[in-house]
């Protein structure tokens, strides 16, 4: 509940508790719609004494209102409803009930100001005598605010809306509870079903409610006056008098008269000081839907002419009215200039959005086309496509009568969005290759973009050699060109390619982008550039380089009207955040993003990985691969290279934590040719590891050292500090599987030094999580060489935790690792840093990850029957034991994956979990999640 509507309630509260309080009249006050009868329906369920009758009146029902005199001696609520209704006997009875409200008694009367017969009197002329001892109040319901539609929403959808959607529900509704409640209900009902955007709102109409409501007000005036609401209705927004009337047509004294009158109705309302138009915006197309179509279109005319009067004009709406006047040649040349207006002020959605409708229009002249669709093409590069950009502008450049300059910067625009925008890379590229033919001779600027969007070697498919083949012509085009934005434009793709591969040379080409006084289209450029370098230098392990970058690269897309780069630079801060181990909040960022981008779901890419990677840590499997496989959008086969990489590397990860060995070397083979094919060997880094491991496991050791061989010769002596670590990483992989059909004892030892020297190499970056991972390998592999020296080759001790001894969670045995006195400096060293691995693993929520480290901490531990003196039984409440697997088991895990993951019988999870529920009642895991406060 607000502040403001508590408020309301308390007065009436403490009347109704304290029989001898004075009485309290509260007026509640609003227009249809905006929660008068809810509000009411609170006051009758306030407690009050045992006397306290309360009684419901709404005024113009059948019967007429109840007896007032039987109420007067007893404690009594009046809840009176639709005042606004009530006829003379009516309110002189009203009234008298108010004039003799007793100690004890309450009332609140609702009403809609814009119906009262005497507007401002809800009680009617004259004036109601209020005795003395009466408090009275008012409240105005206030309009829903982002926040409360925000959840109707999400209660109403499912938590299906997109930002901007909510926006538009704001906008449109006026945040009226009711006309909140009716749209959300007609988009709960389309088909098919509502997806979330913005567009589905606007497309939705209008709630039969609020249809009925401003129709009918709209009849109560005379045929004479209607054209004022009319012309509000084709204005859509807020308007001056003059200007409407204008729009109406009737001239100023007809006019004046005719808004006077409307405004008695309620038929308008004057929302800002000195403007008219609805209370409810989405009000106007019902209207609109309503008027006649030659009516229709003069006044479309009118406001037109009006629209074009102001300083600046604004072109998009005087375009859309010449559009409904049917006024071709005007509508196009106001088209024309509201999409350069709209680009030229970096709001490139809205010019998207008209040069779209505009160009999907039947029979549209030649040259008119020739002349909007490099305009659209060129907004939706720098901004952010949608799905019909892309088909408008395929089915353009399949125009023969196109000039050829034309066509070949459509071509390339083209091209641009398939790639960068829409992961369609294949057909991408083949249009640009096309592009660069055509455009060569007759433009050299636009042909030196497009070879260097052929020298980006993100995209799968062609190798770097290939990516390598363009850049001397692209420098070579931009520099006969003359144009300082393409030589940026080349310059910035040079940087990502150099940058991607380590070379050195990348930083000295990021100081030469022009990022003070360069006009827009180069600042435009140059953003990307510093964007670009920025992401690479995430993906290399520069972390304070890339901070800077993306700082930079952000503030300069801001400032000249760069959405697509300012989107993508979100990306990559999702990424640093995700290496550097800033995840609280993570999560919630990726999955604000995904639905900000729900109609581009390309865009959001490194949003879905980085997700999934978070729910892979966590021990949410289910929710890992339903993320790292993009959630159905898009095949993760289209993910650029090194994203590409990194999902194939937590998927690898996953199906060998689940025992699926054979299938998680299938994986690694697969994803490895692609980095291979490729041959930008950094990107190997997040995959690498669990490739090596894979096929190792799964008896494969040839592959597995070609995976090694391959990345340390590809690396070279390149400047990639995080593939450096993933190498190291890789080598103590193999040393620790092969140990023991190889080196044995030794062989772990070698291992353990490697996975020492790659959490060093992760530290100094920073890369938290992974520096804890290794750090856990190092430990593992001590423990496991000296437990092998210790029991000799035929032990099999280790299998001692997954015995009946861990069944008794009430014991208190798993506690912590206490350690045995025989234990040697090297193994204590183990212990003490697998400690520090599970703290790490906890402090950045790695549920699973912490788990996983103390299970291996427990077979350490020395055989101890019964229950140590003053330590807690556990009776009553859960072990540590218990709770790990309980939050394990909600994470989504099953008891097989839990069993593996703590080195553990199933039977014992499943014991486990039944002690869990039973200790806190839950009566499934879904309870057992809300008992543990966690959301499954």
């Amino acid at each position: 509940m607000n502040e403001a509507r508590g408020s309301a309630l308390r007065p009436l509260a403490r009347v109704l508790s304290d029989g001898r309080a004075e009485p309290v009249l509260l007026f509640v006050e609003g227009a249809a719609g905006t929660g008068k009868s809810h509000l009411l329906q609170e006051l009758a369920d306030l407690p009050g004494t045992a006397e306290t009758v309360r009684v419901r009146w709404r005024c113009g029902a059948d019967g007429g209102p109840p007896d007032e005199d039987a109420h007067r001696r007893v404690p009594t609520l009046w809840l009176v409803d639709d005042a606004h209704r009530a006829d003379e006997d009516e309110l002189r009875r009203l009234r008298r009930v108010l004039e003799g409200l007793g100690p004890g008694s309450a009332a609140a009367v609702a009403y809609r100001p814009e119906e009262l017969p005497v507007p401002g009197l809800p009680l009617g002329a004259p004036p109601t005598a209020y005795p003395p001892r009466l408090t009275v109040l008012r409240h105005r319901p206030e309009p829903w605010d982002g926040e409360r539609v925000r959840r109707a929403a999400a209660e109403a959808l499912g938590g299906n809306c997109a930002p901007e959607a909510v926006r538009r529900l704001c906008e449109l509704t006026g945040g009226v509870p009711r006309v909140v409640v009716d749209l959300l209900a007609v988009l709960g009902e389309r088909q098919p079903p509502f997806a979330g955007t913005a567009a589905e709102v606007e497309a939705a109409g209008v709630p039969a409610r609020l249809a009925e409501l401003v129709l009918s007000r709209t009849h109560a005036l005379s045929p004479a006056h209607r054209p004022v609401v009319w012309a509000a209705a084709v204005l859509d927004a807020p308007t001056g008098r003059d200007e409407l009337i204008a729009v109406s047509g009737l001239g100023t004294a007809t006019g004046g008269d005719a808004l006077l009158r409307a405004l008695e109705v309620a038929a308008l309302a004057e929302p800002a000081e000195g403007r008219y138009g609805f209370a409810v915006p989405l009000a106007a197309p019902a209207v609109r839907a309503c008027v006649p179509g030659p009516v229709r279109q003069d006044l479309h005319g009118r406001a037109a002419d009006a629209l074009g009067r102001r300083q600046p004009v604004p072109w998009g709406a005087v375009a859309e009215h010449r559009r409904a006047a049917g006024d071709t040649r005007r509508w196009l040349g106001a088209v024309e200039r509201a999409a350069e207006s709209a680009a030229a002020s970096g709001r490139h959605e809205q010019a998207i959005a008209l040069l779209e409708r505009t160009l999907a229009t039947p029979g549209l002249p030649p040259r008119s086309r020739a002349r909007l669709a490099p305009l659209l093409a060129r907004s939706a590069v720098t901004g952010l496509r949608s799905d019909q950009t892309v088909e408008v502008l395929a089915q353009i450049v399949r125009d023969a009568s196109l000039p050829p300059a034309v066509r070949g910067e459509l071509r390339l625009d083209l091209g641009l969005m398939l790639c960068n925008q829409m992961g369609r890379f294949p057909e991408g590229w083949r249009v640009l290759e096309t592009a660069a033919a055509e455009l060569r001779e007759v433009r050299p600027g636009l042909a030196a973009r497009a070879m260097a969007a052929l020298l980006t070697p993100y995209w799968p498919g062609h190798s770097l050699d290939v990516h390598r083949g363009w850049l001397a012509e692209a420098v070579a085009a931009a520099d006969a060109s003359g144009d300082d934005a393409m030589r940026t434009a080349v310059l910035a793709n040079r940087i990502g390619l150099a940058m991607s591969c380590a070379d050195p040379e990348a930083w000295e080409l990021v100081k030469e982008l022009p990022v003070e006084g360069a006009d827009p289209a180069c600042a435009r450029q140059a953003a990307r550039g510093l964007c670009n370098a920025a992401d690479s230098a995430v993906w290399l392990g520069f972390h304070t380089r890339a901070e800077d970058l993306l700082a930079e690269g952000r503030d300069l897309s801001v400032r000249n009207g760069a959405p697509y780069t300012e989107q993508s630079a979100l990306g990559t801060r999702l990424l640093q955040e995700w290496w550097t181990g800033r995840w609280p909040g993570l999560a919630e960022k990726c999955e604000e993003f995904v639905a900000s981008t729900a109609d581009m779901p390309f865009i959001a890419s490194d949003a879905y990985v980085v997700r999934g990677l978070l729910a892979v840590a966590q021990g949410d499997w289910g929710e890992a691969m339903s993320w790292l496989s993009q959630r159905g959008t898009f095949g993760t086969e289209k993910l650029p290279v090194p994203l590409g990489a990194t999902a194939a590397g937590a998927m690898i990860r996953l199906a060998l934590a689940r025992q699926e060995v054979e299938a998680a070397a299938e994986q690694a083979r697969a994803a490895w040719a692609v980095v291979a094919a490729k041959g930008v060997w950094p990107w190997a880094a997040e995959l690498a590891p669990w490739a090596v491991e894979a096929l190792a496991r799964a008896g494969d050791g040839p592959a597995a050292h070609t995976v090694v061989r391959d990345f340390s010769r590809g690396l070279g002596r390149g400047d990639a500090p995080a593939a450096g670590a993933a190498l190291t990483w890789s080598r103590a992989v193999l040393a620790e599987t092969e140990a023991p059909d190889r080196e044995g004892r030794a062989g772990l030892l070698r291992a353990a030094e490697l996975y020492r020297e790659a959490s060093a190499a992760y530290a100094e970056l920073p890369r938290p999580y992974t520096r804890a991972l290794t750090a856990e390998g190092a430990a593992r592999c001590v423990l496991a060489a000296h437990t092998e020296a210790e029991a000799g080759p035929d032990a099999g001790a280790d299998e001692g935790p997954d015995t009946g001894q861990d069944e008794g969670a009430d014991t208190g045995q798993d506690e912590g690792p206490d350690t045995g006195p025989d234990e040697g400096p090297a193994t204590l060293s183990a212990i003490a840093e697998l400690e520090s691995c599970a703290r790490s693993f906890t402090e950045l929520g790695a549920v699973w990850d912490a788990a996983r480290a103390r299970a291996l901490l427990r077979t350490r531990l020395p055989a101890k029957k019964g229950r140590p003196p003053g330590r807690p039984s556990h009776a009553d409440e859960l072990s540590p034991r218990e709770t790990e697997v309980a939050q394990l088991a909600v994470s989504g895990l099953t008891n097989r994956e839990i069993a593996a993951t703590l080195h553990l019988s199933p039977r014992t999870v499943e014991q486990h979990i039944a002690r869990a529920m039973r200790k806190t009642g839950a009566l499934s895991r879904r309870d057992l999640a809300h008992r543990l406060g966690r959301t499954p």
